[in-house]
């Protein structure tokens, strides 16, 4: 019987990419996603150049009702899940005062909750085997604290400590629990991001701004992210930095002001 993994945020990105990299190392895949056209669609992407055919559930991870059938559906499909890859997120940026109460739950609900329900679900299958991976994408913006990204920050360094409580209860248990962290990555997620600023003009160049520095040829694809993942499962690794962050995170902890500076430059725009 080949091993399972269950993927969040699966129909694009990091997350189909993943798929695709399991797929081809033989694993059965169950894939979820919010948007049912966009998954199937990438399950068909998936089966056309690997022979696999994955399981596709619709599932919001905020609602742990939807995350807990999704979970149900894929033991009955498949016995076992080994491994769950937790990666379904959502980018924000823009000054702190820009961001309402609203966004912030957003934000929070879908970083943070949304892997805190996967889990949850997910872990008493693995206890009872004594076994199993579970793998948080992060972010470098959960190591390095970055102005104009609070929000974000806020819940990735919360799944660094999430990741970190859970390595050191459930490692004795026998399940492997991975944070991965990389810098910014070419792909979609710009479609979903939230974009605040001092006013229209402001919130319309940030978008812009960043969409500039995804397009540049030194941005990690979600691939390398991919790749980052399969290492950490077949190495049983505790955590993986992809390509630059590993730099961002060196010039961090020896220059922490003068790259909060820069970056505070840079991504200030309108803001005084």
């Amino acid at each position: 019987m080949a091993p399972t993994v269950f993927i969040t945020g699966a129909s694009h990105g990091i997350g189909k990419a993943t798929a695709l990299m399991f797929a081809r190392k033989g694993y059965d895949l169950v894939l979820t996603a919010r948007q049912i056209d966009s998954l199937e669609s990438a399950a068909e992407e998936i089966q056309s150049v690997t022979n696999a055919t994955p399981l596709t559930v619709s599932c919001d991870v905020t609602e742990p009702s939807q995350v807990n059938a999704a979970v149900e559906k894929a033991l009955e499909h498949y016995g076992n899940i080994d491994i769950l890859v937790n990666n379904a997120g959502i980018y924000a940026s823009g000054p702190v005062e820009q961001f309402s109460l609203r966004d912030w739950s957003q934000v929070i609900d879908i970083n943070l909750w949304g892997y805190i329900h996967t889990i949850n679900a997910l872990l008493p299958h693995f206890l009872e085997r004594r076994s199993g991976s579970i793998i948080n994408l992060s972010s470098i913006g959960g190591k390095v604290a970055t102005p104009y990204l609070v929000p974000y920050c806020t819940t990735k360094f919360a799944v660094t400590g999430l990741t970190e409580a859970l390595q050191a209860e459930l490692k004795p248990k026998g399940i492997h629990v991975c944070g991965i962290y990389p810098n910014l990555i070419k792909s979609d997620f710009l479609d979903r991001a939230i974009f605040r600023g001092q006013d229209e003009e402001d919130t319309k160049n940030r978008r812009e701004q960043l969409n500039s520095v995804v397009k540049t040829p030194v941005v990690e694809k979600p691939e390398d992210v991919a790749n980052a993942i399969w290492d950490a499962v077949k190495n049983q690794r505790s955590e993986v930095l992809v390509g630059s962050a590993n730099f961002s995170q060196a010039v961090y902890r020896l220059f922490p002001g003068a790259l909060q500076w820069v970056s505070r430059q840079a991504l200030k725009n309108k803001d005084k």
